[in-house]
């Protein structure tokens, strides 16, 4: 009992020293609390997928048989039913182009090999040409790039700001650009193709071999097997080029990203950094003196061509970007390039997917990422709670041990890379996720994603060719069936929902508007779950709470995560929050901000303040405290 108390009393005051280390730190870094006023809500969509009203989802099914939807399908309508539903930055997966096996040759763009592109319709992390965009997406394919621009417009005009992915890490094996701007060379153009290595050469190479294709497996044929022109067990390669992942087999395995060339950066093999390293006090130096320290550097080729890229890309509107696999880039690079979009852009969003914890910090801080997915941590350990099978105690730690970069790690559920709630493999039931997306949307100041799908409980069951059910596939043509149902003949008024999708969308239409305009949840935030599991006799590791607070608005979040008990018990406020938010003698109503229907008081004694509660199974109340 006294052990308990005492790491309790070591946890609470270790949040006061975070809180105020947290502050320190954001004034250093490039993104600070007073930029970003509100929270935001990112809306990732599969754009091939959106406006696709065609059902029939044929196994490696062509355009013809499945459909695709296209940039016109984000109608004004479509995008003003997104912006309600509480989002504020719209991320359109998979516009730059990448192979994809459909003849195009009218148009002047060369085949795909089905050999090097994953599934029918291609790999989005498998660009082509980053100065154009997906030929798939466009009605008039001679005029996708204007379609798309048009598509940022509309994005504008409706209240959206614009992400696309840029990949720096690697590029299509066949990656060629028709319409680059003049002057602008391609990847690999200039390369010495007689060495593995040299600081200016854009890919790594094996001299005196040819590139082989991997040998396929029964699952993972091209085209499931189907017979086509260009599948004859040969893709020219000479001298065979790296992969992707960092193979150097010019024959890699089936399992590794054998469709993509990895590029150097200005590593060579043995690790060695041929570029200037940042000197040890920039983590706190802004973007500006990041530009300024690399303005008359010289650099590795590679990253002058991605810089001129991403600032191709910004001087188009598109307001920032998603960055694939950053970590298997040197943060040295992002530095360079970031500062560089900063200071066209202050205000682009900058989101990277970086997997290993012990890197979280200089990616921010001396990369300039303003976002990371906060994956391996908080997304991992809230799916365990939500199979149950893990324990809610697991998350506050992580919340603690994150607290001095918290409003840099982006929460999701579901994005490409993951299973859907609602499939068996995952949770079984899209509501599993209700609790999980209140404490992933409340719990800190950093962004929140949702897929698209995510808030009608798209369940990901179709058998769609190359990619696999439990996630929608990124790789072939198939129609997403919720989603559709939403989309509703172009519609997008949801009128084919059952009642529990239109519930569950309302439920997230709730929560979303009420924390992009929330004060508290951009204010202070503290754990109040190790105080309750010692001092209230029903609590339990099925239920999360925590508070939130500014100067004007206290909340009292509560999630239970159990699929089956109500629960009732007194929940208790520590004295540090009493006092902190100058609780005096009294009673003080709590209403729930989501549905409005919940209330109850708020008894405070001197130091004691308690509140009964009574938490239905997956409910949530965002409790909001009122004299």
């Amino acid at each position: 009992m006294k052990l308990v108390k005492i790491i309790f009393v070591v946890l609470f005051s270790c949040f006061f020293a975070c809180k105020e280390t947290k502050n320190e730190l954001n004034v250093n870094t490039n993104l600070t609390m007073k930029d970003v006023k509100k929270k935001e809500v990112v809306y990732q969509v599969f754009t091939r997928l959106f406006g696709n009203t065609n059902t029939t989802n044929k196994p490696w099914g062509t355009i013809e048989e499945n459909g695709v939807g296209k940039f016109n399908d984000f109608s004004m309508k479509a995008l003003k039913e997104i912006k309600n539903l509480g989002v504020t930055h719209i991320w359109y997966t998979g516009v730059p182009h990448h192979g994809v096996i459909r003849d195009y040759t009218a148009y002047g763009i060369s085949n795909d090999d089905p050999e090097v592109v994953k599934g029918r319709a291609g790999s989005p992390y498998a660009v082509k040409d980053y100065y154009n965009v997906n030929p798939d997406l466009a009605e008039n394919v001679e005029n996708r790039l204007e379609e798309f621009q048009s598509l940022i417009e509309r994005s504008h005009k409706a209240g959206l700001k614009v992400i696309i992915d840029i990949v720096p890490n690697h590029v299509a094996r066949n990656y060629a650009s028709i319409t680059k701007p003049k002057g602008v060379k391609d990847f690999g153009e200039d390369d010495d193709t007689s060495v593995t290595y040299h600081v200016d050469n854009n890919f790594y190479y094996n001299p005196g071999e040819s590139f082989q294709l991997p040998d396929w497996h029964d699952n993972n044929k091209p085209l499931g097997g189907e017979k086509h022109p260009l599948i004859d067990g040969i893709f020219e390669e000479t001298p065979a080029k790296w992969t992707g992942n960092g193979s150097r087999a010019s024959k890699p395995d089936v399992n590794d990203w054998y469709e993509t060339i990895k590029v150097n950066y200005g590593v060579s093999p043995e690790g060695h950094k041929d570029f200037d390293t940042l000197p040890e006090d920039f983590d706190t130096k802004d973007y500006k003196a990041h530009f300024e320290f690399w303005k008359n550097k010289k650099v590795p080729n590679s990253w002058i061509k991605f810089r001129d890229i991403a600032l191709y890309w910004v001087a188009k509107g598109v307001d920032g970007f998603r960055y694939d696999m950053a970590e298997m880039v040197p943060v040295e690079f992002w530095s360079f390039m970031n500062s560089a979009i900063k200071m066209k852009n202050p205000e682009a969003f900058l989101l990277a997917e970086v997997y290993n914890p012990w890197l979280y910090r200089d990616y921010i801080r001396k990369g300039k990422m303003d976002y990371l997915y906060d994956k391996v941590q908080l997304y991992d350990t809230l799916k365990h709670v939500m199979q149950g099978h893990g324990k809610t105690t697991n998350i506050p730690p992580i919340l603690n041990e994150l607290a001095d970069i918290e409003h840099h790690m982006l929460h999701f559920l579901e994005n490409h890379d993951e299973q859907r709630i609602a499939s068996p493999d995952f949770a079984g039931n899209a509501d599993k996720g209700k609790p999980a997306m209140v404490v992933s949307a409340t719990s800190s100041t950093a962004p929140t994603m949702i897929y698209f799908g995510q808030e009608v409980g798209e369940d990901a069951s179709e058998n769609a060719g190359f990619g696999s059910a439990t996630r929608t596939s990124i790789f072939d043509y198939v129609g997403v069936p919720a989603h559709q149902r939403w989309v509703n003949d172009k519609k997008f008024d949801g009128g084919q929902l059952t009642k529990e999708e239109k519930a569950l969308r309302d439920f997230y239409k709730r929560l979303l508007n009420f924390t992009i305009h929330s004060e508290a949840l951009m204010g202070n935030y503290a754990d109040i779950q190790l105080f309750n599991e010692h001092y209230t006799e029903w609590y339990n590791d099925k239920v999360l709470s925590f508070v939130r607070w500014s100067e004007d608005e206290k909340l009292i979040i509560i999630s239970n995560f159990d699929t089956h008990d109500t629960f009732g018990f007194e929940l208790g406020l520590p004295e540090e929050i009493v006092q902190e938010w100058q609780l005096t003698d009294g009673k003080y109503v709590l209403k729930d901000q989501l549905y409005k229907t919940y209330t109850s008081t708020l008894k405070v004694t001197g130091n004691q303040a308690r509140v009964r509660i009574d938490i239905k199974p997956l409910e949530s109340f965002i409790l909001k405290l009122s004299k």
